[in-house]
């Protein structure tokens, strides 16, 4: 076939990416932590998955950039010679919804993601992705593809951008129950992403994101037993969006009996207790009083809890010990306007 064909062939690959409709989704927050301890359990994910890239040196870059940048004019996917096939393929998906992809479409993305050295066409490669990763039957084949550990792989990309997407690609995958069992193996590598990445970052809020949904049952939260100091550590440096995806987070670990004692024994900052004040944002407080409650319905003995009363700085005596302030914080709420949340500080009281 001619050269002349290349030409409209492109501008139907151009298409092939046309279909993204959007993506949801510091290094200084890591001196606030006492030696990282989650690290020492952290595991290269490139040891563990195969298909993963390993993470080289300095190829994360820890300072602020443009986030999310918007993509647009692509020119190429993916540098190889396109058939026939492909330009019907995309001309199919410039007709359809990411819900109604078939699945070669899915394995046209998937090869052209492994072939991608262009920033803005591997972002926008997962992004599509990650949209269609919102269907079930997509979150099935893309496991059946061996996908996950090819998108999963971008979660060292350099580029902070390719990392959200790759983030929200996993969380929509990780809703699905046996998507979990290969996405918790990044587990280590999404927590280290949380604390080298700058505070209040998109990188940060898609990382706890998926952390949530990860910890919805109590089947994985094991995984995250090393994790509670950091979290509490993104409660009093972070804005209200990171700090109730942070809660999130709190609220279903300690709603399992299993990890309380991992909780109470976490390192916190002693400045949590100023988040209990009527100038919190509802919903962050209210988020706080779940997890508050949660905690108080965890019945130490005599023995456990003096043993905990010597390890400095531990949540337990921060919020639980008779020597803690937040009871009267706790107190001081019950005048607080909202009605919910006086309803939640008195039960949290009784």
């Amino acid at each position: 076939m001619g050269d002349g064909s290349i030409t409209p062939r492109l501008g139907n690959m151009k298409a092939l990416l046309g279909i993204v409709a959007g993506a949801g989704a510091s290094y200084g927050l890591y001196k606030l932590l006492s030696g990282g301890s989650f690290k020492k359990n952290k595991k290269s994910a490139a040891s563990e998955s195969p298909g993963v890239r390993g993470k080289q040196p300095g190829e994360v870059s820890l300072q602020p950039g443009s986030l999310l940048a918007k993509v647009s004019g692509l020119d190429v996917v993916c540098a190889r010679p396109v058939n026939a096939e492909s330009v019907d393929v995309a001309s199919d998906i410039t007709q359809q919804s990411p819900g109604s992809l078939e699945p070669q479409h899915l394995k046209m993305l998937l090869s052209c993601l492994q072939t991608s050295n262009n920033q803005s066409d591997t972002c926008q490669i997962i992004l599509t992705l990650g949209n269609a990763s919102a269907f079930t039957v997509n979150q099935n084949l893309i496991r059946e593809f061996e996908g996950i550990p090819v998108i999963a792989g971008f979660l060292s990309d350099p580029a902070a951008d390719v990392r959200v997407q790759t983030l929200n690609a996993l969380n929509n995958l990780c809703m699905n129950i046996q998507n979990q069992e290969q996405i918790k193996v990044y587990v280590p590598q999404v927590l280290e992403l949380i604390e080298t990445s700058p505070v209040n970052s998109e990188v940060q809020l898609g990382a706890l994101r998926l952390l949530t949904n990860l910890s919805v049952t109590d089947k994985h939260q094991h995984l995250l037993k090393e994790s509670i100091t950091l979290l509490l550590s993104l409660l009093v440096v972070s804005n209200e969006v990171l700090q109730v995806q942070a809660l999130r987070v709190l609220v279903n670990l300690s709603s399992n009996p299993d990890m309380m004692d991992d909780i109470v024994q976490a390192q916190a900052p002693a400045s949590v207790l100023l988040l209990f004040d009527a100038r919190t944002a509802p919903a962050v407080l209210l988020r706080l009083l779940t997890f508050t409650g949660n905690l108080k319905a965890w019945r130490p003995s005599a023995q456990v809890a003096e043993e905990l009363r010597r390890k400095q700085d531990c949540l337990f005596r921060v919020m639980l010990d008779e020597s803690s302030q937040l009871h009267s914080r706790l107190v001081q709420l019950l005048s607080h306007p909202d009605g919910e949340i006086q309803a939640q500080v008195a039960r949290v009281l009784i």
